[in-house]
């Protein structure tokens, strides 16, 4: 990993204690075996795995598979992991039901408590609907992932004889990428969830020692420093748009750990260069209360080549022989200088190459800077209020409503 930045910022030499996150991407091997086990079921038993969850549940898996994934899918490849309890559309449901019919399915669900709405009605719907088409086999194709020994999903998963796997008590959803309730469904489309860990646990490796050194802690106090200055908007920016799920996971992971006491950088995202013909200008020359965080990923498989033509009519012939990853790297260069021209500093993470090894790196270094910028503020990264609040006022709502309907 290179980080890098448009002008120097002091960066503070102390902060409040880390806690060890190497438990945030152990994993014994028993554990690693039955994942690599049930992912083999599946495919060879299945066209679709269907992921229920929301929020941490299911972002940090479909940032992993998206990002390591063909952008147009090959129906004849693998297994098509797809997912319901991320909302609550009933127009989304049925026509999930219906993309499902003559495909064979297995369902994951993913919740520590499994009372969060969204999932839960989701759940109650699709356990109906495999019930009546597998019948008694239904419960060898509903896996369960959910806390060790507490929560409604826990209580279902024994009664039912659903199998299981743990998400750690210790372990929130929006860090739990590096537990079962990512690495099923990103092994299930065969991306080598070991190399995912070893990266992961590299990035642990090389962000421990000397705080003034590692590259989260100078990610985490450049924020801080950004933010006494009054920016108060974090942009995180990539060329390659298989990274949009990848941004989706950092803007939870960042938002709801920091945002709380009134406090934190908004964490907003765009994807070039397709962004820039949409809000580019209001970033080159609007009100100057952001940064920007580009990522880039040097080496990205299957490249194109600039074809020469004989009368060069579009004039593009100054490019022949390039290839597009080479042209979107200078691009993303003159989109920073650019930007840093404009008054908005940048933050560039470049990493060697798009993969399991360098996204799970990328994965766990924003973890890791993110508990460390999460201190700097004095709040806890480990929790989220304000989610419990509106999800109590959420529930109160709907029973109050049931209580009229009834009378």
């Amino acid at each position: 990993m290179m980080l890098t930045f448009n002008s120097p910022i002091q960066i503070i030499n102390s902060c409040n204690q880390i806690p060890d996150m190497s438990h945030y991407h152990e994993i014994s091997f028993n554990e690693l075996l039955k994942i690599n086990l049930v992912a083999e079921e599946i495919k060879n038993n299945a066209q679709i795995l269907l992921v229920i969850g929301v929020g941490g549940s299911f972002l940090g898996s479909r940032a992993v598979i998206d990002a390591l994934s063909p952008y147009f899918d090959q129906s004849d490849l693998g297994v098509k992991v797809i997912y319901a309890g991320q909302n609550m559309s009933g127009a989304y449901l049925n026509q999930l039901l219906a993309y499902l019919h003559n495909k064979e399915v297995y369902v994951n669900v993913i919740s520590k408590s499994g009372s969060t709405m969204e999932p839960a009605l989701a759940f109650r719907l699709i356990k109906k609907y495999m019930e009546k088409r597998y019948g008694a086999f239904s419960k060898n194709r509903i896996i369960i992932t959910t806390d060790a020994t507490n929560g409604i999903l826990k209580q279902v998963a024994d009664i039912e004889g659903y199998r299981q796997f743990v998400i750690p008590s210790n372990i929130g959803g929006r860090y739990s990428v590096f537990t079962p309730a990512g690495l099923l469904p990103i092994a299930v489309t065969g991306v080598d969830i070991e190399e995912f860990l070893n990266g992961a646990k590299q990035a642990d490796t090389d962000t421990n020692g000397d705080t003034s050194n590692h590259a989260a802690q100078q990610y985490a106090f450049t924020r801080y420093e950004l933010y006494k200055q009054g920016y108060s908007v974090e942009l995180l920016a990539s060329f390659e748009p298989r990274l949009s799920n990848l941004h989706e996971w950092w803007k939870q992971l960042f938002g709801e750990s920091e945002g709380k006491e009134y406090k934190g950088l908004y964490p907003s995202t765009v994807n070039y260069s397709t962004d820039l013909h949409a809000i580019g200008q209001f970033i080159q020359e609007g009100s100057r209360i952001m940064f920007e965080t580009l990522i880039h990923f040097e080496e990205v498989e299957a490249d194109m080549e600039i074809p020469f033509t004989i009368d060069d009519i579009d004039g593009l012939n100054y490019l022949g022989g390039r290839s597009m990853n080479s042209i979107n790297a200078i691009s993303k260069d003159g989109v920073a200088l650019a930007h840093e021209e404009g008054g908005v500093p940048v933050v560039k993470i470049v990493m060697p190459k798009l993969d399991a090894y360098h996204v799970g790196y990328l994965m766990f270094f924003f973890m890791k800077a993110c508990v460390i910028s999460a201190s700097l503020l004095e709040v806890n990264p480990f929790d989220q209020p304000g989610v419990e609040a509106y999800k109590r006022k959420m529930v109160e709502l709907l029973k109050n409503e049931a209580v009229l309907v009834k009378e």
